[in-house]
């Protein structure tokens, strides 16, 4: 499932609206033993772009 999620991110990052949608559709499919891998991958492929949206769904977990 977690290929499936980096899929739909990828496709949908031209819009912060669409990326931060997917992005909490994707966390509820993610098993919780995916969650840092995805954590990680996430702020490397959208860390410049989707920074402050990352944040507010990954600083609360650490």
């Amino acid at each position: 499932m977690i290929e499936y999620v980096k899929t739909i991110l990828q496709k949908v990052s031209f819009s912060r609206y669409l990326f931060e949608k997917e992005l909490r559709k994707g966390l509820r499919l993610i098993l919780p033993a995916e969650l840092m891998e995805f954590r990680d991958w996430c702020y490397r492929m959208f860390g410049k772009t989707h920074e402050p949206i990352l944040n507010r769904y990954f600083l609360p977990a650490l």
